[in-house]
């Protein structure tokens, strides 16, 4: 098994922006739903990790919109 090979780089690049991405959509949406009372939405997006694919279709279609 290699230790190092061509694309690793690039790999571990990918990877790291993946995780910063995921971790910026969970925040939001965590602390949005946190705030909104949304306790089942809280857990789900707290145990799952979809790469920030729910908790944005959250933010988008399923948190309580405020007074504006």
């Amino acid at each position: 098994m290699a230790l190092w090979y061509p694309g690793m780089a690039l790999t571990w690049t990918a990877l790291g922006l993946l995780v910063a991405w995921s971790a910026v959509w969970k925040g939001i949406a965590l602390w949005r739903s946190g705030r909104n009372g949304q306790l089942a939405w809280f857990i789900v997006m707290f145990i799952l990790n979809t790469a920030g694919i729910l908790p944005i279709i959250y933010l988008i279609f399923f948190q309580k919109k405020g007074k504006r």
